[in-house]
């Protein structure tokens, strides 16, 4: 019966914790409801930072000017180190938007050549768009329904998929044309991309389905002009807090969207520490301190996993001792199943494993934005791969005031490009120095292209300043004053790199 019982007194990792004959006293009743206050708010945190960084990203829009709808911010001289986007690269054109689904339905007239997603607010994802999409990169009509539409829908005509929120997001990026050359791709954007509602009824909509007197018919939609907004060069952050503040602006989304749009076991966290749809988000004191508390530890639960991962999940490492790594190939872009293999030209699914991999969401999240079956799939030629590279090959953090340089063998796997970039520690975003555009890479814009070497292989330098004999486009600059981390990056990744056969060399400290 010893094992069914409460002793007096236990020593535990919250305090000493006290019981009459099984009866906890006052003082252990504010010790656990401390602690379950805090572990809640730990699990918000780690578990809905996507979240908070979809509304960011949102908001981040709203701040330059652009408005949902009829708005695109686009990067027509690529992103720079100016914008503070989590890993946002200077490799392909971005153009981005912010979707109102609350009035009905929202049509995109998507242009040739695109490659991106959409996502709802809490970053699940809605339909590929461009090249992994259905249009394949001819470009297309998408119809985007938001939650609750009940109203009649086309028949034919467009892509259409369903936003578990009122708000989504739109990313697409393209290919400079020659590897060198933005100007082309964004004319095209600016010519043919339209956002618009739908009209019930208009196209897409035989007359025989009116016939039915299901659904009046309608005229063509009034397209309104689109306006573009620059970002190249623009100083926006679409990053969210880390303290106090990270819960005020996880509440403004949770008040901002349907109480379904998320799962009810993190509905469940939410609400326990006092975030529930319709309801005023107020803590007092004692709270504000937990919550302030559980952001921090948050803060350094995501950068435990995405720095000193090996500890607990060496099985995110790419190849065998190595320190490339990802944490998506552990259960794919949903976290929960590998992704299939593919295999004399057919995927073969694995069985679903029943379990989410929180861990890998919470490091990919925590530096990364958007979710798509893209961004992790083995299938040649299509899409894009990416490792993290965050220590060096003895496992230490890169030191901004030091020289490190890695190799990458012949015949690096990419049909379209690959490239290098630099990211702040901090701030996750393309590290600031001089330099810009901080990534080194096969295209020969915005920086110089990468040379190789003698035998084929390409060497790239880290270092504060341009390394004696090294070419401009094999140096990528660094701040003595900062820590930096790196992605690889492959587009339209061929077989090598997914069977393993060409691997990416180790960033080695070199010695002065």
């Amino acid at each position: 019966m010893d094992s069914l019982s409460a002793p007096a007194k236990m020593e535990t990792s919250i305090g000493a914790l006290e019981f009459k004959d099984g009866v906890p006293s006052a003082e252990t009743a504010e010790k656990v409801r401390d602690a379950l206050a805090f572990t809640r708010a730990l699990n918000v945190y780690n578990n809905s930072f996507r979240g908070a960084s979809a509304y960011a990203i949102l908001e981040a829009f709203h701040s330059i000017g652009a408005e949902d709808n009829t708005s695109v911010v686009i990067f027509s001289e690529l992103m720079d180190s100016t914008s503070v986007f989590l890993t946002g690269n200077a490799d392909t054109f971005y153009y981005l938007a912010g979707l109102d689904l609350t009035d009905g339905p929202i049509v995109i007239e998507q242009p040739s050549g695109g490659l991106g997603t959409i996502n709802d607010m809490w970053f699940q994802w809605v339909i590929d768009i461009g090249r992994p999409g259905p249009d394949r990169g001819l470009g297309g009509n998408y119809l985007i329904v938001g939650p609750g539409y009940d109203g009649p829908l086309p028949e034919g005509g467009y892509f259409v998929a369903h936003s578990k929120t009122n708000h989504a997001l739109y990313a697409v990026r393209a290919f400079l044309e020659n590897g060198n050359d933005p100007k082309p791709a964004v004319d095209n954007v600016k010519e043919n991309l339209k956002i618009y509602p739908y009209a019930p009824g208009s196209y897409g909509t035989p007359i025989s389905e009116a016939l039915k007197g299901e659904v009046r018919l309608a005229g063509e939609p009034k397209i309104p002009e689109m306006k573009f907004i620059e970002g190249s060069g623009v100083s926006v952050n679409a990053i969210p807090p880390s303290d106090y503040r990270f819960f005020e602006m996880i509440n403004e989304n949770v008040q901002n969207e349907p109480a379904t749009s998320y799962d009810v076991e993190l509905a469940g966290q939410l609400a326990a520490i006092g975030i529930v749809k319709g309801k005023e988000f107020n803590p007092d004191e004692r709270m504000k301190g937990i919550l302030t508390d559980a952001a921090a530890v948050g803060q350094a639960t995501a950068r435990v996993l995405s720095w000193r991962f090996a500890g607990m999940h060496p099985d995110w490492v790419y190849y065998e001792d190595s320190r490339w790594y990802s944490p998506l190939w552990q259960g794919g872009a949903f976290f929960e199943t590998p992704p299939p293999r593919y295999e004399d030209g057919v995927f073969k699914p694995f069985p679903p494993t029943g379990a989410t991999t929180i861990d890998a969401r919470t490091a990919f999240y925590y530096s990364a934005i958007l979710d798509s079956p893209a961004m992790i799939m083995r299938l040649p030629g299509v899409g894009s791969q990416y490792l993290f590279g965050a220590l060096d090959n003895h496992g230490d953090p890169f030191d901004g005031a030091k020289t490190y340089k890695v190799t990458l063998p012949p015949d690096i796997p990419a049909r379209n490009f690959w490239s290098l970039t630099l990211y702040d520690n901090q701030t996750r975003s393309m590290l600031q120095t001089p330099q810009k555009y901080p990534r080194a890479g096969s295209q020969s814009y915005p920086s110089p292209a990468a040379e190789a070497d003698n035998d084929g292989s390409t060497t790239v330098w880290f270092a504060p300043e341009q390394p004696d004999g090294v070419a401009r486009g094999n140096w990528i600059q660094t701040d003595p004053e900062k820590g930096w981390f790196t992605l690889l990056r492959l587009y339209g990744p061929l077989p090598p790199f997914f069977d393993k056969s060409w691997r990416a060399g180790e960033i080695e400290l070199v010695e002065q």
